[in-house]
């Protein structure tokens, strides 16, 4: 449950707003002026909550809630008690997200700047910024409305930030271009030289780092990611597209519109991920491959080759979700028969 010394939440709020929002339905019966004030899940809910169910493996969990109302897929809602007001959706989690967002909106920063804070006079920060203690804003900045600067973030020169973003403490910024609504965490580091070098016996030799990075809007990136700068073009992530922490996108990457990349994955230089592709946690894509659109990467796959739009791959090297399973039990199967006793 939500700490209050942490979270402030918004409601109470009547069942028919919060249906207009979540883009559900109330159930015959249900009081649209009922109010519910915050949320819960199932286990926690009183009649002051609003819950959700979206597995149906809980819906004995459901059927024996507490709640003030729950939004449910239309087929489950009759199993909701009595008492229990339904919202139904199409798609329950993203309606319950969507009033979880509701009752818990992003705090708004109050503006102002820190006295401990360094700002070059050619700097030129929009209106309602609020720049926290210790951060360092180069010469040739350009920040957008309302957006939130960190403690001890640095933001380099000519680097611009659209409106509404927000830059977690002790970020770093440079040799980059971020869109609006972008929400960067704690710890990351954005346009960093790539790791580029010609090999030689005598000396590695570096290879200068010349191309930016472009970040679109309502993107999110994790803490502690890295996103180098491109070589020569330039590294982009696209719009809408979701990062987790401890994420590496290497030099000239492209990661296209609205894909997802989990924990301590990797991608490799000059690599393209397509749009809306999924990527699990500690998956590794080669470098100067690509990865069509729409595809889903299993935890630690392996991409070695193109990989065509559509498709579940698992393994390594990538194959096929289905190949990879048979290929995973027939090894149990060979290991299991190595070890019988003859």
């Amino acid at each position: 449950m939500p700490d209050p010394r942490f979270y402030a939440v918004a409601g109470p709020f009547t069942l028919a707003e919060i249906a207009q929002v979540v883009e559900a339905e109330l159930t015959a019966g249900a009081d649209p002026e009922r109010r519910v004030s915050d949320v819960a899940p199932l286990s926690h809910a009183t009649p002051e909550h609003l819950s959700f169910l979206v597995n149906s493996k809980y819906i004995e969990a459901f059927a024996a809630c507490s709640a003030g109302a729950c939004i449910a897929p239309a087929k489950l809602a009759d199993r909701a008690p009595a008492e229990v007001a339904v919202l139904t959706s199409e798609n329950p989690y993203k309606s319950f997200a969507l009033a979880a967002q509701l009752f818990y909106p992003v705090p708004v920063p109050e503006p102002g700047m820190h006295p401990a804070a360094v700002i070059h006079p050619t700097a030129d920060l929009g209106p309602e910024c609020r720049v926290e203690a210790g951060a360092v804003i180069d010469a040739g900045v350009r920040i957008g409305a309302r957006c939130l600067i960190g403690a001890n973030v640095t933001i380099g020169p000519a680097v611009e930030i659209g409106d509404d973003t927000r830059v977690g403490a002790g970020t770093s910024l440079s040799h980059c271009l971020i869109g609006a609504r972008v929400s960067i965490f704690p710890g990351v580091r954005i346009g960093q030289e790539g790791f580029g070098f010609a090999i030689d016996r005598g000396g590695h030799v570096k290879i200068p780092q010349l191309g930016r990075v472009l970040i679109e809007d309502d993107v999110e990136i994790g803490a502690n990611t890295t996103i180098d700068r491109g070589s020569g073009p330039d590294t982009v992530i696209a719009q809408g597209c979701r990062i987790d922490n401890l994420v590496q996108i290497a030099h000239n990457v492209r990661v296209g519109k609205g894909s997802v990349i989990a924990a301590q994955s990797a991608v490799a230089g000059s690599a393209r991920v397509g749009e809306f592709v999924q990527i699990a946690g500690q998956v590794g894509v080669a470098d100067h491959r690509t990865v069509g659109d729409g595809v889903r990467l299993a935890g630690q796959t392996g991409v070695t080759r193109d990989i065509e739009p559509g498709g579940t791959y698992g393994g390594t090297p990538a194959v096929p979700i289905r190949q990879w399973h048979r290929q995973s039990a027939q090894l149990a199967r060979l290991a299991r028969g190595k070890a019988a006793p003859e």
